[in-house]
């Protein structure tokens, strides 16, 4: 029986029964292999979105903001809807990882990394909208409080719209270095297993000079922790002062105390909706099922039915503050939402954002892959929904019915719109083939307390002493003790004549030998022992499989599992490419 001391094994969250070695090989595969198909027809769509929203953006620097669908009354319309928008899905990114950091919770490590990176590509779109509605982008340094030829011109730094600058700025350089260090033993695993000088050399200066050491990962944990501690306060405070640029007006609609609470919560149910899509894209495109398990998926969904019913209980709670003060400015505002000329928006909103996420209470709906991709993109819909709500129907009647008017937007606005999305996916996806987009280091350290495999070697009632580790190397095989056995003459002969069969003989007369020491694990003497035996070229190492594998182990006597483990193969493939 198990012993006493042993943890509980809770349900795997990864799948497939990896060792550590798998676990590095699957992480490092989208970054070291080529493109499959799926990511260049989704590369290929995100691009072609992206370049017609550069085009939008030409034409309308080039003409005039007069291009968008902007009128005198409805300042604030699609420019400033996208903005928020986007600000609101960048902060549950951070948010995800830096409270289940703080909270320890396990399922953080496949999602993360992407988390991370989503508030960094999300806030970059975000930037856009605000420099672009200054009607003249390259006169933007006016807004910066320096010394300019007009003398002391500064900015108004009673206005929330400048603390949405310091405090978006301010969050994006904490995410920034959050996501960067978790990054630096990535960056190492992929400089070590780098077979091409250029690349290592890249990895190298990416990954901070990371050795590994038992001082490197003291400090690791330690700025982790610290970075996570400031970046969770950080979270709630951008999105509540982002908020104080409606609450802090006197337009009948915006004028209210719930915003900054309420604004909090949409943030992170659109941004854990956002989060949940790239998942799900991720998985299939980098072949990532096994790390990224429907046990993510649902608890996802779990967090998106929570923050929902909150958001839920927000329009109700406005609704009810306008209808209970008897300001009947108020009261209109909300009563032109729900039944005015843009009702449609409001019942959009409210179907996508209360209605849809309460599917999630069935098990059998927040465990389907597919179903929970449509609702996450339904989410996302509808919290875009809910910023067009109150900014646009605000705006179209206020004090004034001599200056109402109806906000159309225009087919610039739509491009740049879109030409966002395919933005953030293009950087998405080019960072998925260029940083690993699953922490492997973490995931590597809940194998043993959440795997597959030891699930059932604990069910069979067996020790889990001398499971962490490959097969070929943990204590229960006989593979360590090779250099104990002697094998006779004529037994080696027979497996150099075996493996020779299998991978091919070198014929000097027609071939070149190549330099096996490129090969990672190959070094001068391990060379000399492949030569001995008739191994002299990148194409019989690449020929070689387990069998192989084995057979040169028994032959060679030493380092068990070391061909096997470091991919010989696979690196002999690339250096023959």
């Amino acid at each position: 029986m198990a012993s006493h001391y042993e943890a509980p094994i809770r349900r795997p969250l990864v799948t497939g029964e990896k060792s550590y070695h798998d676990v590095s090989v699957d992480v490092a595969a989208p970054v070291e292999g080529k493109a499959n198909k799926s990511w260049w027809i989704v590369f290929s769509i995100a691009l072609i979105a992206f370049l017609w929203g550069i085009g939008c953006i030409i034409y309308t620097i080039s003409t005039g903001i007069g291009t968008w669908g902007l009128n005198k009354t409805v300042g604030w319309a699609w420019d400033i809807t996208n903005f928020v928008w986007w600000v609101g899905i960048g902060h549950a990114g951070t948010l995800i990882s830096a409270v289940l950091l703080l909270f320890r919770q396990k399922w953080r490590m496949a999602i993360n990394r992407s988390a991370e990176a989503m508030t960094i590509f999300s806030v970059v779109q975000a930037g856009l909208f605000p420099i672009i509605h200054m009607g003249r982008p390259w006169l933007g340094y006016w807004v910066l409080p320096i010394p300019n030829q007009f003398g002391s011109l500064w900015v108004n730094f009673n206005s929330p719209l400048l603390w949405d600058v310091f405090a978006i700025s301010t969050y994006l350089s904490v995410s920034l270095v959050f996501w960067w260090t978790g990054l630096l033993p990535d960056f190492a695993m992929i400089r070590d297993r780098a077979v091409r000088p250029f690349q290592k050399k890249i990895y190298s200066l990416l990954s901070f000079g990371w050795s590994g050491r038992a001082k490197d990962w003291q400090r690791f944990e330690e700025v982790s922790l610290v970075l996570a501690g400031l970046a969770t306060p950080l979270v709630l405070s951008v999105h509540t002062i982002v908020s104080f640029d409606f609450a802090t007006s006197v337009i009948p609609g915006w004028h209210t105390t719930i915003f900054p609470p309420y604004f909090v919560a949409g943030a992170i149910f659109s941004g854990f909706a956002m989060v949940n899509t790239l998942l799900i894209i991720m998985r299939k495109v980098c072949n990532l099922e096994d790390y990224i398990t429907v046990q993510h998926i649902e608890l996802m969904n779990i967090v998106i039915m929570i923050t929902g019913s909150i958001v839920g209980v927000a329009y109700i709670t406005e609704l009810f503050i306008a209808w209970y003060s008897g300001v009947e400015y108020e009261q209109y505002a909300f009563l032109n939402r729900a039944t005015g000329p843009y009702a449609w928006a409001y019942w959009a909103m409210m179907t996508c954002n209360v209605f849809s996420p309460q599917f999630m209470w069935f098990k059998r709906l927040r465990t389907s892959i597919m179903f929970s991709f449509f609702i996450s993109i339904v989410v996302n819909i509808g919290m875009w929904f809910e910023r067009f709500v109150i900014i646009v129907t605000s705006l179209h009647r206020d004090y004034l019915p001599s200056s109402w008017s109806m906000f159309s937007p225009t087919f610039v606005d739509i491009g740049i719109f879109i030409g966002t999305i395919g933005f953030f996916f293009v950087l998405f996806l080019l960072y998925a083939r260029t940083f690993p987009v699953i922490a492997q280091a973490e995931v590597k350290t809940i194998l043993k307390s959440s795997g597959e495999r030891y699930k059932k070697i604990r069910e069979a009632g067996d020790s889990l002493v001398g499971t962490g580790a490959d097969a070929r190397t943990s204590g229960k095989t006989v593979a360590v003790e090779a250099p104990k056995v002697e094998v006779s003459e004529s037994d080696k002969s027979e497996m150099t004549s075996s493996l020779l069969d299998s991978i091919g003989t070198f014929d000097p007369s027609t071939q070149t030998a190549d330099d096996l020491k490129k090969i990672s694990g190959v070094g001068p003497k391990m060379e000399e022992v492949l030569n001995s035996i008739g191994i002299y070229s990148f194409l019989q190492v690449s020929k070689m499989t387990k069998r192989e594998y084995d057979l040169l182990d028994s032959i060679t006597g030493s380092f068990p599992g070391r061909a096997e483990r470091d991919d010989w193969s696979g690196q002999a493939k690339k250096l023959i490419n």
